[in-house]
């Protein structure tokens, strides 16, 4: 579970808009996941909160952000800003066979689909279009984000 926090962090932090390559790398000394651009700057960090129970997200200055938590009693998984709003929520449509994103109002935002044939995250907006996918980079021993569809 705590993989799938992280790789929907990559888009939340605002790097999903670019159209090269952004990605995230486990930093063990500092028992963090850390998201960088396109040119290696980081751009923010998350850390799982075990006294809480709850993922965060903070900016590369170390301010929270964004909370990830799951809800047991719903089968979601609900994101938090920094003042305890909810934003979005997660969960697994197994009639689909895909992840959907939601927005605090239950409006579909977008949808996340493992394709087997590429070994890699579909990424589609609200419309069905795909918009990116995650792809690991076993060589550099990291997730990636790619925009667009080539």
């Amino acid at each position: 579970m705590r993989e799938l926090f992280l790789i929907l962090a990559i888009v939340t932090l605002g790097m999903g808009g670019m159209m090269a390559q952004s990605y995230q790398k486990y930093n063990e000394y500092l028992d963090r996941t850390e998201f960088y651009d396109s040119h290696g700057k980081m751009t923010g960090y998350a850390k799982y909160n075990k006294y809480l129970d709850r993922m965060e997200y903070y900016d590369r200055y170390g301010h929270l952000q964004e909370t990830e938590s799951d809800n047991k009693y719903l089968d979601r998984t609900e994101r938090k800003d920094r003042y305890g709003n909810t934003k979005e929520t997660r969960s697994y449509n197994k009639y689909l066979d895909r992840e959907e994103t939601k927005d605090r109002y239950g409006n579909l935002i977008g949808t996340k689909k493992w394709n087997e044939y590429l070994e890699r995250y579909d990424v589609f907006d609200s419309y069905g279009y795909q918009v990116g996918y995650y792809k690991y980079n076993e060589y550099l021993d990291r997730w990636e984000y790619h925009d667009g569809t080539y």
